[in-house]
């Protein structure tokens, strides 16, 4: 999982947003600031174009080990395109009937609904720690819908106001990691949801003005 916030990534330009929920996935290139080697080299694999010369590498090789035959080689689009097609498609990604197959309904709704519950707990916290009492908050969790790999996972708290990534604290960060996923709904069993749902972003929302004196006062006995 890698939650972002300004303090996690290495530029800030990704994160300038006119709509919530801002996906991050396909669209911009986020690089973690610090984080482990497993992370980013998740982060690089989920470049298109690298995955692209990934699969063609085997092409490259042909073509150094049979020079004579190099020219063959590099004349063969249809081929090149079948084994991209078979990589991303066959192999990364799951069919319609595999997806179906991963969740029935009713597990579906089940996690759906925890997700929400813990999205919510979660909101509620950061909302009553920082005196928030006007706007909404979001909760938003993007996966990759690439199969048969580790999940990628990003995670963000999204205002209203701008809107706007929060700058979470590392208190704010911990809560997260410590609440969001555990077991039943763990992350990789929330990119089973998100894939048998074929929806790669998540999004719970909270009213300010809902989160109730008693989790307000509990915010400030904690700050106190």
């Amino acid at each position: 999982m890698f939650i972002i916030t300004p303090r996690t990534v290495s530029s800030k330009a990704a994160l300038e947003f006119r709509q919530i929920p801002r996906r991050f996935i396909g669209r911009s290139f986020v690089w973690p600031r610090g984080g482990g080697w497993r992370l980013k080299a998740r982060v690089i694999f989920e470049v298109e174009l690298l995955r692209y010369l990934v699969a063609l590498a085997p092409f490259a090789g042909l073509a150094l080990l049979w020079r004579e035959s190099a020219l063959a080689i590099a004349q063969a689009p249809a081929l090149m395109v079948l084994v991209i097609y078979g990589v991303e498609m066959r192999f990364l990604r799951l069919t319609p009937a595999a997806r179906a197959a991963l969740m029935d309904a009713a597990t579906r709704d089940r996690m759906a609904d925890l997700l929400a519950a813990r999205g919510r707990a979660i909101l509620t916290q950061i909302g009553a720690g920082r005196r928030l009492s006007t706007g909404a908050l979001h909760l938003v969790v993007e996966q990759s819908e690439l199969a048969r790999v580790a999940p990628l996972t990003f995670v963000t708290v999204q205002s209203d106001d701008g809107p706007a990534l929060l700058d979470l604290t590392a208190e704010e960060q911990a809560l997260i990691r410590a609440e969001l996923f555990a077991p039943p709904l763990t992350e990789a069993e929330m990119q089973r949801l998100t894939l048998a749902r074929k929806d790669t972003v998540s999004v719970v929302s909270l009213e300010m003005r809902a989160i109730s004196a008693h989790a307000r006062m509990r915010a400030l006995t904690k700050a106190g």
